[in-house]
């Protein structure tokens, strides 16, 4: 039998007696360590989802013309991508993280290769390279690489776990660096409409990519924005060529979105007043935990957009997920997310309104 490529431990499993912990409280558990949306569906989403549900036939692969068109306006629209650069290869993917998981393979890299990827950051960034028989690098300079062949460079703004956003000057030397030794930039924005203290910039914006979109990959979710983490509802965006061959794998390997689920991503795609709502939804249970947790002794960093809030108290970050059990409120160790993490915690907004309150309530 075929040795399969070793892979780190899932890391969440050592999350659960502290998740025991949190919940022997009287009040129950506070979870704010997973990024899980809590809050209802849209119905302009639900309404979209039960019209398609009579789908006898296979679906499309690269989705339906009126999905694609969605995602363009929609990529024009929210960013920054500009008509005179050309449509983009547009792809649905089941969410997000098959795609991360699976971009090295799908793209070709392997053995020999290096995959880049930021030294605070979303594990499967890592197990995709290895799943691929590439190399993972954890590298924030990529200048710092030498001489090594680099098929793939992951950036990741605004950032899990820790909310930092990449200005457009970083992230356009990043993408010159990148073609200049053939490499694919995948720029993980998933977070992209929840900017707070800074304003995210796709790796779309002709600010960043000079207006074109040579060698660049945008993979955007639908999970945060329109609370369809269920419905895996996810795209890939960006240099036509490379989204075609994206496609001619997918085709082979079945990789195909539910027709009714793409006929619900196109809905979500073409309305933004849901995703305001959700915006003053995080923004109300943000301020009330940042406020809490510096009122507790915490220092909050970076946290400039996304949902989260790193915070620490300057003592080890299983310390932190402790003491914080104690209280029935159950966060994330910033170890999960790389060495960097070891004196940080992620505290998710992702809660009802009613248990955020009972947090705020515990650490006061």
């Amino acid at each position: 039998m075929p040795q399969r490529r070793r892979l780190p431990d899932f890391p969440w499993d050592a999350l659960v007696p502290y998740r025991e912990r949190a919940a022997a409280h009287p009040g129950g558990v506070v979870d704010l360590s997973v990024g899980t949306p809590v809050d209802p569906t849209p119905d302009v989403v639900q309404q979209a989802l039960r019209s398609a549900a009579d789908a006898p036939g296979y679906p499309a692969t690269a989705g339906t013309s009126q999905l694609r068109a969605a995602a363009v306006e929609w990529l024009r629209r929210r960013c920054g991508l500009r008509a005179s650069g050309g449509d983009p290869g547009v792809l649905p993917t089941i969410g997000s993280k098959e795609l991360v998981a699976w971009l090295p393979t799908l793209l070709g890299v392997g053995a020999g290769d290096v995959v880049v990827h930021p030294e605070l950051a979303y594990p499967s960034y890592d197990v995709g390279a290895r799943l691929a028989g590439a190399e993972p690098v954890a590298a924030d300079a990529v200048v710092a690489l030498g001489p090594r062949r680099v098929g793939l460079v992951w950036v990741n703004s605004p950032a899990n776990p820790h909310g930092r956003v990449l200005p457009a000057e970083h992230l356009a030397k990043v993408v010159a660096w990148a073609r200049e030794r053939g490499a694919v930039v995948a720029s993980d924005e998933c977070y992209l409409e929840f900017g707070w203290d800074a304003r995210p910039v796709s790796v779309l914006d002709s600010d960043v990519n000079g207006g074109s979109l040579e060698g660049i990959l945008a993979v955007q979710s639908l999970s945060k924005r329109s609370n369809m983490a269920g419905y895996r509802a996810g795209l890939v965006a960006g240099d036509p060529a490379i989204v075609r061959q994206l496609l001619e794998v997918r085709k082979h390997a079945g990789m195909m979105m539910p027709a009714p689920v793409q006929e619900a991503m196109a809905a979500a795609l073409a309305d933004d007043e849901h995703v305001e709502v959700q915006r003053e939804r995080y923004r109300r249970r943000r301020a009330s935990l940042r406020t809490a947790l510096a009122g507790a002794g915490f220092r909050v960093d970076d946290s400039e957009a996304g949902l989260y809030l790193w915070a620490t108290r300057d003592e080890g970050c299983w310390d932190t997920v402790d003491r914080l059990a104690q209280l029935g409120i159950l966060v994330a160790p910033g170890e999960f997310y790389g060495p960097l993490g070891a004196r940080h915690v992620r505290v998710a907004l992702t809660a009802v309104d009613e248990r955020v309150d009972a947090a705020v309530k515990r650490l006061a």
